[in-house]
């Protein structure tokens, strides 16, 4: 069991370092995969051109605002949302978010509680379990019609046939 376990964990460190720094275009294509896998979007039923990004994974977290520093989005235009089971920690956990995002609290709109249901056997509670946060920027349908459009852009680089795009 413990040589599989640091077996798990080499593979992990190595495939980590085989990353490295970022480049500019890999950070937006990134992101924009990101946003579209995890971020509100659109519909021609409800229309919502604005970026709303929620997640509880503090990595994701982190890339998803330098995505944002990336494209020229100030930190005056986020603001930010704590979504928390109301039987969890939530003072710890509005802190939490605070020191990973570097905010101050008047960042943050009023944290949403979501309603105990005692027939629901949670797996995320404990010290560990901070909810989720919500990312919000203000003034946002022309990034937003930016990200959606970039991922347009990535279907179909992805979708062609190596060279076609280049044509």
């Amino acid at each position: 069991m413990r040589l599989r376990d640091e077996e798990r964990q080499q593979i992990k460190e190595a495939a980590k370092q085989a990353v490295g720094a970022l480049s500019p275009r890999e950070l937006l294509l990134l992101g924009v995969g990101l946003y579209w896998a995890e971020g509100s979007k659109d519909k021609p039923y409800d229309r919502r051109e604005n970026v709303c990004f929620v997640n509880s994974d503090p990595g994701m977290i982190r890339v998803f605002l330098a995505w944002l520093d990336l494209l020229g989005v100030g930190r005056d235009r986020i603001r930010y949302a704590v979504m928390i089971h109301e039987s969890a920690d939530i003072p710890g956990a509005e802190l939490y978010w605070a020191e990973l995002v570097g905010a101050d609290r008047s960042a943050f709109y009023k944290t949403t509680l979501e309603k105990h249901n005692p027939r629901t056997v949670r797996e995320n509670t404990g010290d560990s379990y901070r909810g989720c946060l919500a990312i919000k920027v203000r003034k946002s349908a022309d990034l937003y019609r930016r990200i959606e459009g970039s991922w347009y852009g990535i279907v179909l680089g992805a979708t062609q046939p190596i060279g076609e795009m280049s044509d």
